[in-house]
């Protein structure tokens, strides 16, 4: 497989940190610190590819991005 990069969603929480990929429905992990979190979710997207190839599944290609957007507050 070729190497792909997917967007990463970190969502800080009252005690943990959440990850999310938007490109993997499903694909999510939880630590306790966002580097925590980075590394959890790097490790939960190789296991979700690996599953949906091993099940003769379509693996999505990266299509999200991050942008991020002033706004007075």
């Amino acid at each position: 497989m070729a190497d792909m990069k997917y967007a990463v969603i970190i969502e800080k929480g009252p005690n943990s940190h959440g990850a999310q990929v938007p490109d993997l429905p499903g694909c999510v992990a939880v630590g306790s610190s966002s580097e925590e979190a980075l590394e959890l979710i790097r490790e939960a997207i190789e296991l979700h590819v690996q599953s949906l190839q091993e099940h003769g599944e379509h693996v999505p290609v990266p299509s999200s991005s991050v942008e991020y957007v002033h706004v007075a507050a």
